[in-house]
């Protein structure tokens, strides 16, 4: 049967809380993935063998291929194994956006909380992936490694070099020539004598290596170490996609937290309000009272635990730490607040088998490549180091021209007094042209053995990536093994602790109308209000658990074959509680801490000095 292809996890309806009874038809679709050969009520899933059943027979064992046989030595990323992040947001509404990166708010009106915004899983998903800081700077990391690449691809260009040591230049220089005991008859000059001269001097050189023994393997690791960064990118992704689902997931169960709370309380509430008027009838004692207030503070300690954070050892995160984490991975304006738009339910039953999900995580998970291609890179490393010692030819063109123009300016006066003085500009103009083309030569001969042991170092490094290799393959198997067995166990949490709180509910119905009727005490309505709420809090851990271990289990294999549930028919407006509408959940007060030890301590007890 064909598998149905799913990207992303669907939605979910909006606004409408899910009943127990609907959630519990989900259940038999769930198991039956696991289950031996039972029909699947899910149009799409195949069944599979339990991974607990040993086969009878054991088939050989083959050779099992290399893994440069299988995936090349130098893997090379394939863009259409994963679907590419979103570039746009959700509506294109600008105000999801995230602040620039170096703003830095200074008031506490920027971010002080304006807006509460209700999301989808689909949407908080690409909002992730439109403003994730990190994941840009993923984006960036690549296009660095890109350009690595391009400049070592630039070694088998030639060079051309302009340089002008004169342009232009002017020089200016006067002498003088005095000779007092000059002859008459020859008639020696005497005088002043300047030269200006405009130069310049221009040199372009041209050289090209002929052979370079480092090009070819130095191109070579820089193309692996770009397909490394493209790898980091994609493996950015799919963690950035695990987060939000998990942290969505957090959100949901932080909500179904805080419902829990509010309903606890409304119990305690009516149960309180039933000690008292059996107390002021006189069929009830003052202990029962007392019990109905102990449970409701603890309701109350259960509902702000919820709403705030449960600390060390609780059920999970608080809603409002569960709201901020998730704004802080999607980058949100310091000013919003997400809120999660759907109730918390299973999002389906995953397709593939153990097996099949093992192979997938073996073929997909670029943490293996990336293996490799340290493998590759260590290689033409090795190779590098050894061509340093290796001949480097070059041929080398070099053209050089000059000119310089000037003047010279003379006033001398010969050896006869009566002579007039002599007034000479004798102009200057000198071209020259030099063109030189040759070989360059460089071959190192003796090094001390360097460039040996930096070869036998390289080639270390990559045999120990083969031991690495060994080792993450291992772990990858355990880690897709521990999220399959996961999800199973939690698939039978959710069937146990729904027929647990199913049970507990019936029970607390009876045990009120057995206190109403004078048959019980209050201390029977109060644990079995307990259990339930217990019940209730388990209930939704192992819904928001399943849906983590699928976002997980997801994010193992590369897979997306996720077959989701059907959606229950649901009632627009949440069905009443009987005895419950009358009685509700008021704010709590905060009183500092201080105030808060002796704020409830007995009449006639002294408070505690300062």
């Amino acid at each position: 049967m064909a598998l149905p292809k799913l990207s992303r996890f669907d939605g979910f309806p909006v606004g409408r809380q899910v009943s127990l009874f609907a959630a519990l038809t989900v259940v038999p679709v769930l198991w039956a993935g696991s289950v031996g050969a039972q029909s699947s009520p899910v149009p799409g899933l195949t069944t599979q063998a339990s991974p607990f059943v040993v086969p009878s027979a054991l088939e050989p064992q083959q050779a099992l291929p290399r893994a440069p046989q299988v995936k090349g030595p130098r893997p090379q990323v394939n863009p259409s194994l994963l679907p590419p992040a979103a570039t746009v947001l959700p509506f294109n509404d600008p105000d999801l956006g995230s602040p620039p990166p170096l703003a830095l708010p200074v008031k506490p009106a920027q971010v002080r909380i304006r807006e509460l915004r209700p999301l989808g899983l689909d949407q908080v998903e690409t909002i992730a992936e439109v403003n994730n800081p990190n994941l840009k700077a993923l984006a960036i990391e690549v296009e660095q490694a890109q350009s690595q690449l391009r400049a070592e691809i630039s070694r088998w260009y030639p060079t051309i070099q302009l340089g002008a040591s004169q342009l232009p230049a002017y020089s200016v220089s006067q002498s003088y020539r005095s000779t007092p005991n000059r002859n008459s008859a020859i008639g020696e000059p005497t005088g002043y004598a300047t030269n200006s001269i405009m130069a310049m001097e221009a040199v372009l050189r041209a050289s090209w290596d002929l052979i370079d023994p480092q090009r070819t393997p130095r191109i070579a690791a820089a193309r692996d170490r770009y397909e490394k960064a493209k790898n980091a990118y994609l493996i950015g992704l799919r963690d950035l996609r695990l987060q939000a689902a998990e942290a969505y997931f957090d959100l949901q169960s932080a909500d179904e937290q805080v419902r829990i709370g509010q309903e606890s309380v409304r119990a305690s509430l009516v149960s309180l309000r039933d000690a008292r008027s059996r107390f002021q009838a006189g069929v009830a004692t003052k202990l029962e009272v007392l019990q109905a207030e102990t449970q409701l503070a603890r309701d109350q300690q259960l509902l702000t635990n919820a709403l705030t954070g449960s600390g060390p050892g609780g059920p999970g995160l608080g809603q409002a730490d569960a709201r901020r984490q998730l704004a802080a991975l999607l980058s949100l304006p310091h000013d919003v607040t997400p809120a999660a738009k759907d109730p918390s339910r299973v999002v389906g039953a995953w397709i593939p088998s153990l097996e099949e999900s093992i192979i997938a995580a073996f073929a997909y998970r670029e943490e293996l490549d990336d293996i490799l291609l340290d493998i590759s890179i260590a290689n033409s490393e090795a190779n590098s180091e050894l061509a340093a010692s290796q001949p480097l030819l070059s041929i080398v063109n070099t053209l050089s021209a000059s000119n310089s123009y000037g003047a010279r300016y003379t006033d001398f006066v010969n050896g006869s007094s009566e002579a007039p003085p002599a007034q000479n500009v004798l102009g200057q103009t000198n071209w020259s042209v030099n063109n030189a083309i040759g070989l360059n030569l460089s071959w190192t001969l003796f090094d001390g053995g360097r460039a040996r042991a930096l070869y036998r170092l390289n080639k270390q490094k990559a045999n120990e990536g083969r031991y690495r290799f060994a080792q993450r393959r291992d772990q990858i198997r355990v880690e897709v093994e521990r999220s399959f067995f996961e999800l199973q166990r939690n698939n039978l949490n959710i069937s146990t602790n729904a027929q647990e709180v199913l049970s507990t509910r019936e029970s607390l119905r009876l045990a009120r109308l057995r206190f109403q009727a004078g048959v019980t005490t209050q201390r029977e309505v109060v644990d079995t209000q307990r259990d339930l709420t217990q019940a209730e809090v388990r209930y939704a851990l192992a819904i928001s658990t399943y849906n983590k271990s699928l976002a997980d289990l997801r994010r193992r294999t590369g897979l997306d074959q996720i077959a989701l549930c059907p959606r229950p028919s649901l009632p627009d407006r949440r069905p009443p509680t009987p005895g419950l509408e009358s009685a509700p959940v008021e704010l709590q007060p905060v009183v500092p801490a201080c105030a808060a030890s002796f704020f409830r301590a007995p009449m006639g007890q002294a408070s505690p000095s300062r």
